[in-house]
């Protein structure tokens, strides 16, 4: 399963029609940042001992915290609508997310996908769906699900090289169960495949330690702005 890395160099590019061509293709980086765990001494280390601060279930809430904060930090920026030409809509978002959770890997499951389903259930609220949220969430567990198989399969040894293109097309670009365009219209598509492919690489790269402790970034796409 997929994680974040260490600082090295993929040469994946990340063009669409607007902002990136063939000729402007850019080396990335796979970013690391540090958060270091609170080192208390003394008085206020034992009352924290006490209190379970450092018990492992406390760390693993602590860790699951932190890399939820990265998820939704990428979900909601506007960049990766524009990047990738998408509607930012409740189903666009939600499609994000269950693709950046699926990224992040099954580490700290209970407790990250418990992050995810409670701030799931805010966003279909505030989508104005109130009424009919327990059918709403029942579904949109299905289809979290059914996209992480499916992510899995793309991704997998087996898989054909326009396996995840397709896959990502069905799940996040396509409203109405249309195959994908086969002119300049799939270019966001294949971007958006690279980009997918790009950070599954970086996540594969880091240890246990980097994603509790939230050591990763999700590529910035600001600057691929045009």
């Amino acid at each position: 399963m997929p994680r974040w890395g260490r600082r090295t160099m993929i040469g994946i590019s990340l063009h669409v029609s607007l902002g990136f061509s063939d000729e402007q293709r850019e080396s990335q980086f796979c970013l690391d940042i540090t958060i270091e765990e609170p080192q208390y001494e003394g008085l206020k280390r034992i009352l924290l001992k006490l209190m379970l601060f450092y018990s492992k279930q406390s760390k693993d809430i602590r860790g699951a915290n932190v890399i939820y904060k990265r998820v939704i930090s990428q979900v909601d920026k506007p960049a990766i609508y524009d990047v990738f030409h998408l509607e930012k809509t409740f189903k666009t978002t939600f499609s994000l997310l269950v693709l950046h959770m699926w990224l992040e890997g099954v580490e700290l499951g209970q407790y990250l996908y418990e992050l995810y389903n409670h701030d799931l259930e805010l966003r279909v609220s505030k989508a104005g769906v109130n009424l009919l949220l327990t059918k709403w969430m029942k579904d949109l567990e299905k289809i979290f699900y059914g996209n992480i198989v499916a992510y899995d399969a793309a991704m997998s040894t087996e898989a054909k090289n326009d396996d995840l293109t397709n896959v990502i097309w069905r799940n996040i670009f396509a409203d109405d169960g249309s195959p994908m365009p086969s002119d300049a219209a799939a270019d966001p598509v294949k971007a958006f495949s690279r980009y997918a492919r790009r950070e599954s690489t970086c996540m594969s790269l880091t240890g246990k330690e980097a994603i509790f402790s939230g050591n990763f970034m999700f590529t910035p796409l600001e600057k691929h702005l045009p």
